[in-house]
């Protein structure tokens, strides 16, 4: 295997030949040179993930775990030399945390069972042994025949599923080779921007309905103990892995546990509710089914944390190396430093997180000084509904039609969430005025297989709010590896997924983007306006 130092070497000797490549986009090469020399030699970017992971997740949002990473992450980016280090907080309901947890199948065998209770879920008060049940219950008329019988039970909530092997063979791995051309900027045709919604005309309201069978209140009414589940209903991955969608099994003692309720819900209202593996799901239901008795011991103690207009819980992390020439001027970079509760939040998202903040290590460490203001943005409340992007947003950018002087002097941003495959390239969000300038800045990292530039707009992470407003804002391509059918959301989400010579590609790729934002001597081009 070629070393990183091999790669750097080969680059010098290859010159200008490599980056300009007859371009007439402007390559800082010096610069490129150093970035690559300091992020893959003398990298920090697997130690910052350790942080992150290890020692401070999971890091759900509210939760003392997310606290004490942020406090962490600002104290890194002040030793680094950081300026107007500083929180942004911002509403974002209640903070839950896991205290303590344990689940077994006493009867007819002892079983311990893999499970992970649901965030902003109540806890049992204390260890509780209770029959196993699975009522069918599709509506009122369903529960009548249930009441009286489900006190002190826990519930089954779901039908059994397949469990299909978990082995994929050979030939199932599809890359972004883009053989067929399709995301490629040959494809491209410019997107404007959407226009903004009309207004709504007030309509009359609706005839009133029957109000719908509420079956977590009759749980409750009921003396249910908790409700167990496997999470997703099928065995097939959501696509974002590398793994064909036909060959991701999301099996094999690896749980997929987001929320059970919302940072908002009254915690008296709710149960707990608690994801576990479907193998042992099932081996449950078949029992209960054949009539055999089933008895469960749980335990599931949960801490609340309340927020006031004071307090809020939500926070986004900022940070600047401050600009020359052009310092009011900003390129605006980031990650989301929450993360599911599951597991540590490794791939999602401390890999963006680790990498962005690696970014700004390398610029301040080799002594670079960017015309522009390079501001790294770490959110919080990303799985939410990027709550602090969009707080950010909201504060300093105004909209399009309301826009603040902060919106036309914000440049660029550049976002990663998408774990610790490297950086193939990026999705242009229907720019087509910056196909060819990435185009140009991909060239140095060829031979790191930066060659994919797709017209493709993405959504679901935090370049959205930029991008509504008309900043060009972009989410790296990034080879997904098991993402989703894995790590993402899940109880296997370590440090351990991380791949450390593909993290710092991802670091290097991402600085030497940021780097030629924050030193082009125009600012990126906007997609169009139609109302202009």
């Amino acid at each position: 295997m070629k070393s990183f130092a091999a790669v750097v070497l080969g680059l010098t000797v290859l010159g200008s030949g490599v980056f300009l490549a007859q371009s007439a986009e402007p390559i800082d090469e010096a610069a490129i040179l150093k970035i690559r020399d300091e992020g893959f030699n003398r990298s920090q970017v697997m130690e910052t993930a350790f942080w992150l992971t290890d020692r401070y997740g999971p890091r759900l949002n509210g939760s003392p775990e997310h606290e004490e990473a942020g406090a962490w992450v600002m104290a890194r980016l002040r030793e680094w030399g950081l300026q107007n280090v500083r929180q942004e907080r911002f509403p974002a309901g209640r903070g839950w945390s896991l205290v303590d947890f344990h689940a077994r199948m006493t009867a007819p065998r002892m079983m311990p069972i893999i499970g992970m209770p649901r965030a902003w879920t109540p806890g049992t008060r204390g260890t509780v042994t209770a029959d196993v049940v699975r009522p069918i219950i599709t509506g009122a008329a369903d529960a009548a025949a249930y009441r009286g019988q489900l006190r002190g039970r826990v519930v089954l909530t779901q039908p059994v599923r397949q469990v299909r092997m978990l082995e994929y063979g050979d030939g199932f791995v599809a890359r972004y080779d883009d053989r067929d051309g399709r995301w490629r900027r040959e494809a491209m045709t410019p997107q404007p921007l959407p226009p903004p919604a009309p207004a709504v005309t007030a309509a009359p309201p609706p005839p009133a309905q029957p109000a719908a069978f509420d079956l977590l209140q009759f749980y409750r009414e009921e003396g249910v103990v908790a409700l167990l589940d496997y999470g997703p209903a099928t065995d097939m991955g959501q696509g974002g892995s590398n793994l064909t969608w036909r060959h991701q099994r999301p099996d094999g003692g690896t749980l997929f546990v987001q929320a059970g309720a919302s940072p908002y819900d009254d915690p008296a209202t709710g149960l707990p509710r608690i994801t576990i593996a479907v193998e042992h799901y099932n081996r449950m239901l078949r029992l209960v089914e054949r009539k055999i008795p089933v008895r469960i011991e749980l335990n599931v103690d949960v801490r609340f944390r309340e927020e006031s207009p004071e307090s809020p819980n939500g926070f986004n992390v900022i940070g600047e190396i401050p600009g020359t020439d052009k310092a009011d001027e900003v390129v605006l970079i980031g990650a989301h430093l929450d993360s599911w509760h599951g597991a540590t939040g490794a791939t999602d998202n401390a890999s963006g997180v680790s990498a962005m903040m690696e970014a700004v290590r390398i610029i301040q460490t080799t002594g670079l000084r960017p015309r522009r203001t390079i501001r790294i943005a770490l959110w919080g409340n990303e799985e939410n509904g990027l709550l602090g992007s969009r707080a950010y947003a909201d504060a300093h950018l105004g909209t399009r039609d309301a826009p603040t002087p902060e919106l036309a002097k914000t440049v660029a941003y550049f976002n990663l969430d998408n774990g610790t495959g490297p950086i193939r390239g990026v999705w242009m969000q229907g720019n087509a005025g910056v196909a060819p300038i990435f185009e140009a800045w991909a060239k140095p990292f060829a031979d790191l297989g930066v060659d994919l530039l797709s017209p493709r707009g993405v959504s679901s992470t935090d370049h959205v709010p930029f991008d509504e407003r008309g900043v060009p804002a972009f989410q790296f391509v990034q080879e997904r590896y098991e993402y989703t059918s894995r790590t993402h959301h899940s109880t296997m989400d370590f440090y351990d997924r991380l791949q450390p010579a593909d993290m710092a590609r991802i670091a290097v790729v991402a600085t030497g983007f940021i780097w030629q934002a924050a030193n082009r001597e125009a600012p990126l081009p906007r997609r169009e306006d139609p109302r202009q």
